[in-house]
């Protein structure tokens, strides 16, 4: 069984590895936000939107990385022998249809018979063609912010994640210890957690594929849950 590796750098960052590839999204450059740099390379970078704290893409490059901004529509990548696809939709960064702050790209990345939906800064609960174009087949993992002020908030963020119910629901883009932007701490959001809640090292091991079906649990980072 061909197992996917999951590293959460902060903010909206994540890294998946695969024995052939890492893709990385949203790398942010650390100091900036008050958080630590990406020590880590990509082969595939994802960039939701170009705002500073999302679209560091000159610190985690290397010169043959392949990079995707705000990308509406699909795409069937081979990088280094492996097939990737991903799916780009544009969401609104606010509640305003995107009038304050504009739109982000949310990415649906299927690799290895996985599925992963990383949300970006989506600032409103999407329209219904939204979960039309998710598809059927369920979610393995979804990163979805839960701080608020630029994003959805903590109540907004359990009521997207119960409706996708994906089988891994990660919290991103909260406050933690260090950081100075004006978001909610992960506490606000477990409040409203109906699910199991489990704490992982990093990296967490996707591993458990079609399985079966599964109650969905809400998977935290160690040491990025302050």
């Amino acid at each position: 069984m061909v197992c996917l590796k999951i590293f959460y750098h902060g903010h909206a960052a994540f890294q998946i590895t695969t024995e052939k590839n890492s893709i990385l999204i949203d790398p942010h450059d650390g100091y900036s936000i008050g958080l630590k740099p990406i020590e880590a390379k990509g082969d595939l970078i994802l960039i939701t939107h170009e705002h500073f704290d999302h679209n560091a893409k000159e610190y985690v490059s290397k010169p043959n990385s392949v990079v995707i901004s705000t990308f509406e529509g699909e795409k069937e990548l081979e990088i280094n022998g492996e097939k990737i696809k991903i799916k780009g939709k544009k969401l609104p960064h606010d509640p305003e249809k995107g009038k304050k702050r504009g739109f982000v790209a949310a990415y649906l990345i299927e690799i290895e018979g996985y599925r992963l939906l990383h949300m970006g800064d989506v600032g409103a609960l999407p329209a219904e063609d939204f979960f039309e174009w998710i598809g059927k087949e369920r979610i393995d993992m979804l990163y979805i912010p839960v701080g608020g002020y630029y994003t959805i908030g903590p109540m907004e963020a359990w009521e997207l994640g119960s409706r996708v119910n994906p089988r891994y629901l990660v919290p991103m883009h909260y406050w933690r210890k260090g950081m100075n932007l004006p978001i909610s701490p992960l506490s606000d959001f477990l409040k409203f957690v109906k699910a199991e809640v489990i704490t992982t090292e990093q990296p967490f091991s996707l591993c458990d594929g079609k399985s079966g079906e599964k109650e969905m649990k809400v998977l935290v980072f160690k040491g990025m849950d302050r």
